[in-house]
């Protein structure tokens, strides 16, 4: 590498001469928001590379950065941090020329431009600063590689809506703001056109909408600022479904691509190819995140093969139509709301829009099934957080079947094919919308029909709606009869008995429940329901005093979100039989594997009976704190401990053994400490406890009696699962 005439002087160097250097940033007429952590990794990125681009989608603030950047770290280039703007070169032969200008050279011979450049360039210390070169990529790739080659001491900071692939490049794709950011953007541009404004208390949530649903844009934040001049937050609000007429009006000055937000995306748009247009116009049909699968099957077909798509969609990442997310479910992509928007407009102008949201449809109620199939399995973690994913687009396919009455069936096949998503992933309220809104529709597929009405009466069973629950139960059991659907009638069976334990009528609910058990039986039907009617059969058995008999039971037991269930049964029966450790360590696996679903359902029951433990262990400050975490969690679940007596029993024994030890104003505040707690922090407290130093498993004075006398000696067979036979257990 040449070695530089006249190096730079350290600016950090206290005894260093200040450097006047030439330069052409535009100083900055409106206050630079946020953004310190991004600024912060650029100039980390510009210590380690030469060649740094800055891509992001239209109006998301690449220019701003890229010149705030510069300006902080101007004093490092002795001669100079200089600005090209190429959004206005439309020819790639005037390229060298643009940057000519903006070097501020004047050469009259008749030498290359390029070449003059290079010799400019040779011997300086450079930061040239590159912006709005999408739509002359390949030109600018091919100048800046040769100037970085020939001038080793310039380095190019780039800003574009694609990076330019070329060695030695780092590209920093820029994200919408953060929510904080996003507010203080609003609202400082706002005070542009409303001196003095912030955002009353009941406005702050409309502006914290207002800042989600524009993707935390900067460019669409300012636009819909601007129009706070004449409308209020609510009323901006209420037009955003139709963003691109509002969002006009950018200030004057500014570069015509930023005048309106459907000029900032349509400017992406022309610079797209025939394929990428079409693709970026049929993934509009997706909420939310996809992955590659659905975007193949969906969007693939005439003019768009499916084996395709894969290298459209990765051409539309690299020009920031597209955002990549990885997470839980693996890879996936999703488009920005506004990018989105600009793409359905023109799905619907095309006359595709209903052709692919069927097939979107089609796709969603396939995984759907899939999943309900493989929830029966070891991948159970994986299956939720696929669903979890994929929520807004099963959302959407609902909402898509209920449109025609000839297709509500199939939202009520998707809404009952879901069940153990809303019952096992916390999603209980969500999933009782669902099921009643696809009941109002009547519909002369009776399979469909009937899977919602159980699935129905186990969601509001949970959530202690015991008419809703005996409502939806009956009509199932009736029809069922009537249809002679035998396996619909055995689930109506079942989560009647699950009603019958909730509302302590523990005799009637063993006898539904063998009921039911046999029912599955004899129709071949073996899932995660039958194995919870075994554990709720359990708990009906433990209930009446026969700890044994539930122990037995339980054992027999497979996957991992009944398994949660299963171990609250022996954990119960352990801490009947004195054996308060062995209680805690299955609590804390039941713990564990309701954080993987999300299952408020098991870990406040969890909860609820730790605290007991927790009592009898001898800690009562810390028992009345689980229980007042345990009481902040039921308004999410639903009806506290069902209104069950027998639920309710190791409630009322912990309360009454930690008043007695502690006096009524330290448990009160304990409860209020754990109402405090949020549910994960709960968890993680409680799984923290019941250390080196707890009481071991012999029978206390301490311990609590078994309600139906003393157990007796039988020891449960081995665990299919752990393979670990009843003494271990117990």
């Amino acid at each position: 590498m040449r070695r530089l005439q006249d190096p730079c002087p350290n600016p950090d160097d206290p005894g260093a001469r200040p450097v006047a250097a030439p330069g052409n940033l535009p100083a900055e007429l409106t206050r630079f928001v946020g953004r310190e952590g991004e600024l912060a990794e650029l100039d980390g990125l510009l210590e380690e590379s030469r060649l740094v681009t800055v891509a992001g989608v239209a109006g998301v603030g690449k220019t701003r950065c890229v010149i705030r950047v510069a300006a902080l770290r101007e004093k490092r280039y002795c001669d100079g941090v200089l600005l090209a703007e190429l959004s206005t070169v439309r020819d790639a032969d005037l390229l060298e020329h643009a940057l000519i200008d903006a070097l501020g050279l004047a050469d009259h011979t008749s030498r290359p431009p390029r070449a003059v450049l290079v010799e400019h360039l040779r011997e300086r210390r450079t930061l040239l600063v590159i912006d709005g070169f999408e739509h002359l990529v390949d030109a600018c790739a091919g100048l800046v590689t040769e100037l970085l080659r020939r001038a080793p001491g310039l380095q190019v900071l780039a800003a574009g809506r694609c990076p330019l692939r070329v060695d030695g490049e780092r590209t920093y794709p820029l994200a919408p703001m953060s929510d904080g950011d996003a507010v203080e953007l609003f609202t400082e541009r706002a005070r542009g056109v409303r001196p003095g404004w912030a955002p009353a208390a009941a406005e702050r949530a409309a502006v914290l909408e207002l800042c989600h649903r524009l993707d935390g844009i900067p460019l669409a934040l300012e636009l819909a600022a601007g129009r706070l001049r004449a409308l209020s937050v609510e009323q901006v609000l209420l037009r955003l479904d139709d963003r691109f007429r509002l969002l006009t009006g950018g200030r004057r000055g500014a570069p015509p691509r930023h005048q309106t937000l459907r000029t900032a995306i349509g400017w992406s748009h022309e610079l797209c190819t025939p394929e990428q247009r079409l693709l970026w116009a049929r993934l509009s049909v997706f909420a939310g995140q996809f992955d590659l699968e659905a975007a193949e099957y969906i969007c693939g077909g005439a003019d768009l093969p499916a084996d395709s798509v894969l290298d459209v969609l990765d051409e539309l990442i690299a020009q920031s139509v597209v955002e990549r997310e990885d997470g839980p479910a693996g890879a996936r992509y999703r488009l920005l709301d506004t990018v989105s928007e600009y793409g359905a407009q023109w799905l619907a102008a095309a006359g595709d829009a209903q052709r692919l949201r069927r097939r979107h449809r089609d796709w969603f109620l396939g995984l759907a099934t899939w999943c309900e199939l493989d929830w029966f399995s070891p991948r159970q973690a994986e299956v939720a957080a696929r669903i979890d994913s994929e929520l807004p687009n099963l959302r959407r396919a609902m909402e898509c079947s209920m449109e025609s009455p000839d297709e509500v069936h199939l939202a009520q096949h998707l809404a009952g094919t879901l069940w153990f998503y809303w019952t096992g992933c916390g999603r209980l309220s969500e999933g009782r919308h669902w099921l009643d809104h696809v009941l109002e529709e009547p519909t002369p597929h009776d399979a469909a029909r009937l899977k919602v009405l159980w699935v129905l009466g186990y969601v509001a069973v949970l959530q202690g709606d015991a008419v809703g629950a005996i409502s939806a139960l009956q009509e199932c059991r009736e029809e069922a009869e009537r249809c002679e659907d035998a396996t619909a009638l055995a689930y109506a069976v079942h989560r009647t008995g699950c009603l019958a334990i909730v509302t302590d009528d523990m005799e009637r609910a063993e006898e539904l429940l063998r009921e039911a058990l046999g029912r599955y039986r004899e129709v071949g039907e073996l899932n995660s329901n039958v194995l919870m009617a075994q554990v709720e059969l359990a708990m009906a058995v433990a209930f009446l005093g026969d700890l044994d008999a539930a122990a037995v039971i339980c054992e027999d037991h497979g996957e991992r979100w009944a398994l949660a269930y299963a171990l609250y049964v022996l954990a119960y029966a352990a801490l009947r039989r004195g054996r308060p450790a062995r209680a805690r360590q299955m609590l804390g696996e039941c713990l564990t594997i309701g954080r993987t679903f999300n299952d408020l359902l098991g870990t406040v029951l969890s909860l609820e009976l730790l605290a007991l433990v927790t009592a009898v262990e001898g800690d009562a400050g810390e028992a009345a704190v689980l229980q007042g975490a345990a009481e902040g969690i039921w308004p999410s679940v639903g009806l506290q401990l069902f209104g069950s007596a027998f639920y309710g029993r190791p409630r009322v024994e912990c309360e009454e053994r930690v008043r007695r030890e502690l006096g009524s104003a330290a448990y009160e505040e304990g409860l209020r400490a754990g109402r405090r707690l949020d549910p994960a922090t709960a968890v993680d407290r409680a799984l923290a406890g019941g250390g080196p130093g707890a009481p071991g498993d012999a029978p206390c004075a301490g311990g609590v009696p078994a309600p139906g006398g003393p157990g007796g000696t039988r020891r449960p067979a081995a665990s299919r699962m752990t393979g670990r036979g009843g003494p271990e257990r117990w």
